[in-house]
């Protein structure tokens, strides 16, 4: 009997590796093991009830992480950006993305796969120079492609799902209105549905990573499936609910890693406009993306339907 084909999820308990950890389980070819800070949490409670195997691993402890992904074929990779918690200095998303990075080297993983974000103080020639949480994913990326692991990188634009995780869409006396800050009406943003988009791709690229004719080491896919005036947003939420949903421009944030962020976006389209949308690298892998429509009739109907 053959060995289980396991792919170590990071973020299992959150809205990308817990996507990812169903998508897994759904298709069956590979495994999923959930890489959990805390095993006895509930989120990592529910993952065990299911039948998914949770190990502890700490992205700040390379010498847990080691064992942590012993045996795993591949490895899905997330951190999360914690500029904005104290006393985490030395301990940001590029100490973290290292941390996983040599560990999967030193156990023998075969396929890397990166949830990363473009550099925008590399986009803007140095205008933008406080996204922190762009520029360390960036430089992961870097330091991946200089490890000698096969690998690739998806990067992410807008997360559709933050109409509700955020939230960014709210009640109003006529119907709804979504708020974004500092984008004007007209201006573009690129997004995604999370949850549908990012286990389509990662299934994707690991089921071609082993054949050489794909070319997929060391490439840098964008996932999206709309780059659309955020007045569009609101005209599409309409169509779905029914009733009339408003865009509003808010104030900048005061934190200049955010305000920056949401400046470059609008300034560089959603950043990915020179990727055609659906990236046509992915669809030649076999991906589906999911459209805004889709998303309106199936996630926000269901939360803002009357």
């Amino acid at each position: 009997m053959s060995s289980p084909r396991i792919v170590s999820v990071f973020g299992a308990t959150g809205l990308q590796g817990g996507a990812l950890v169903d998508a897994l389980l759904k298709d069956g070819a590979f495994v999923p093991r959930a890489i959990s800070r805390n095993p006895e949490s509930e989120a990592s409670k529910k993952l065990k009830a299911r039948g998914v195997e949770v190990v502890k691993g700490d992205p700040l402890d390379k010498a847990g992480l080691v064992g942590a992904l012993r045996g795993s074929e591949a490895v899905f990779a997330v951190t999360v950006p914690v500029f904005f918690l104290p006393n985490m200095e030395g301990k940001g998303e590029l100490v973290q993305g290292k941390n996983i990075v040599d560990a999967a080297k030193e156990v023998g993983v075969k396929f890397f796969v990166w949830s990363s974000l473009p550099s925008i103080s590399k986009i803007s020639g140095g205008k933008y120079k406080n996204v922190v949480q762009y520029d360390e994913k960036e430089a992961v990326r870097e330091y991946l492609e200089s490890s000698g692991l096969t690998h690739a990188s998806l990067l992410l634009p807008g997360f559709l799902e933050n109409l509700y995780t955020r939230p960014l869409m709210k009640k109003t006396d006529t119907g709804f209105d979504i708020a974004f800050p500092i984008f004007k009406p007209t201006d573009h943003e690129s997004f995604a549905w999370i949850a549908r988009d990012v286990p389509a791709a990662v299934l994707a690229l690991l089921s071609n990573y082993a054949d050489p004719a794909k070319q997929i080491n060391g490439k840098s896919y964008p996932v999206v499936n709309s780059c659309i005036p955020c007045a569009k947003l609101a005209e599409m939420a309409t169509k779905a609910l029914g009733v009339e949903v408003t865009y509003t421009t808010l104030p900048p944030m005061g934190l200049p890693p955010m305000d920056e962020m949401f400046q470059a976006h609008a300034e560089y389209h959603g950043l990915f406009s020179a990727t055609p949308i659906p990236n046509p690298d992915l669809v030649a892998l076999g991906m589906k993306f999911s459209t805004v429509e889709e998303f309106m009739e199936t996630e926000v109907k269901a939360r803002f339907g009357q």
